[in-house]
């Protein structure tokens, strides 16, 4: 009884700790609407992390994050700044007067900033950079001239560099003075006389050495890298081997540029997904909650045409069968979604494991081959054990339950059983082929893959499935 008590009171004081979470959105709300003097205001503010800050900013109206803008240092600002999308952040950037608009650029991160500035009107993204200072400017126009699909227009100039012929004692003074505007201090990069990329060094080991140790001994040779001007698709990769913090961005004279820190990896990584995931489901690109009808419409419309075509394909096949098949045996259309279903299923599965393959861009033609065989043998195997299944439990179901006899049940749990296998095999071909045929031709392989495939794999089916009903079911075993 006691021992109940007390895991009772234990529960009690859990729920308490969870129900007495604080409400920073609350807070903060408060202490901008409050009546406090801005020095004050400013104090308290300070106390939140950006993130907090720049998810209220969104619910607070014009007026106050214009009241917010005057109260909160360039820095604050910037550290909310770097929570938000950049067409959000471009949109706030707009709101602040231009000197502070300018200020809050300067904190940022240039990768950020310079993505920013291209949602701000042109007018006033010109003012902004002409009152930066010139290292600053000369740094966003450097990330602005890359395309965005390039790896180098997601990187950033804040880092730490030194030369690879200087002592311990050097590196750490050329550290603490660098620490001063860069604060991706973790790795510090060594380059030669000429600016090119020679390697790395970890913090760690830059601060545990002793001042009499050579600093060729510290550095890494083999650290991983990639140039300004490869694509975001051909680095992620390579990117996401690696569990670095920072990774060098190089010039095609391997001259370093940037670095692309654990957190741009991390949003190229997931930026990228959401364009698969919007592809895979037929769009040519992502929507937000705010985008017009019109946008929308058109993003969507020309795979939904081309599906429209393919799905009126299918629908004229099922209409000929429907006189010389289903209308003399119609408890096959009670079957046709079983075949249509797992036929999509498999082509789906084969789709995700081709595009996940497909990843690795020193894949050889004997490789592909394989694979495609790989697939194939999954899609035969994987039908005919449920081909087999449904051979015996839809027999039974139809000779039992729907009372018509073993010999029609089971010729008809036959003739599924073949379908179904043939229909799987045809699946996890075309899963395989249709993207390996559109990264051939430079196309995302994405792109045209998800409901391209499925409606295809439907086509495949209702042929596979009628043809045979109407071969075996009616010309051979006379059923009716």
């Amino acid at each position: 009884m006691a021992n109940e008590q007390i895991n009772n009171t234990i529960l009690d004081q859990d729920e308490n700790i969870v129900n007495s979470k604080p409400d920073y959105e609350s807070e903060i709300i408060q202490i901008i609407r409050g009546n406090y003097s801005p020095r004050v205001m400013q104090n308290k503010l300070e106390d939140y992390h950006g993130n907090d800050i720049s998810e209220v900013m969104e619910i607070l109206s014009v007026d106050e994050r214009k009241k917010l803008y005057r109260v909160c240092t360039a820095s604050m600002l910037a550290e909310a700044c770097e929570h938000m999308d950049e067409d959000v952040l471009g949109r706030y950037l707009d709101e602040m007067d231009l000197r502070k608009a300018a200020a809050v650029v300067s904190e940022l991160e240039t990768d950020t900033a310079a993505n920013a500035l291209h949602e701000i009107d042109k007018a006033k993204r010109v003012l902004i950079i002409d009152a930066l200072k010139p290292e600053i400017r000369d740094e966003i126009n450097l990330i602005s001239s890359f395309d965005d699909d390039e790896i180098g227009s997601r990187m950033t100039t804040n880092f730490i560099v030194i030369r690879e012929n200087i002592t311990i004692k050097e590196a750490m003074h050329e550290l603490v003075s660098q620490a001063e505007e860069n604060d991706n201090i973790s790795t510090i990069f060594v380059v030669d006389e000429n600016g090119e990329f020679y390697g790395a060094i970890d913090l760690k080991e830059l601060i545990t050495a002793r001042s009499g140790d050579n600093l060729e001994g510290l550095v890494v040779t083999s650290f991983p890298y990639v140039y300004s001007h490869e694509s975001i698709d051909e680095c992620i990769e390579k990117l996401k081997d690696y569990s670095e913090d920072s990774i060098p961005v190089l010039d095609n004279s391997n001259r370093l540029l940037g670095v692309i820190t654990a957190q741009s990896i991390i949003e190229v990584v997931d930026d990228e997904m959401g364009e698969d995931y919007a592809r895979l489901a037929g769009l040519t690109a992502e929507e937000d909650l705010k985008e017009p009808l019109k946008e929308s419409m058109k993003k969507r419309l020309p795979w939904l045409l081309v599906l429209l075509g393919l799905g009126i394909l299918v629908s004229s096949v099922v209409g000929i069968f429907s006189r010389e098949v289903v209308a003399k045996l119609p408890i096959i259309m009670a079957f046709q979604t079983l075949i249509l279903d797992m036929a999509g299923n498999a082509g789906t599965q084969s789709l995700a494991v081709t595009i996940r393959v497909l990843t690795d861009e020193n894949l050889t033609f004997i490789q592909k081959v394989r694979f495609v065989l790989k697939e194939m043998r999954v899609g035969f195997c994987n039908g005919f054990l449920l081909g087999l299944i449904s051979l015996v439990f839809v027999g039974l179901y139809i000779a039992l339950v729907m009372k018509e006899g073993m010999h029609k049940g089971f010729a008809v749990s036959g003739c599924i059983c073949i379908s179904l296998t043939v229909a799987m095999l045809f699946s996890g071909t075309l899963g395989t082929l249709i993207p390996l045929f559109f990264k051939k031709i430079k196309v995302d392989p994405a792109v045209a893959s998800g409901p391209l495939i499925t409606t295809i794999n439907d086509l495949v089916a209702v042929v596979t499935y009628y043809g045979l009903s109407w071969i075996l079911l009616l010309n051979i075993l006379k059923l009716v």
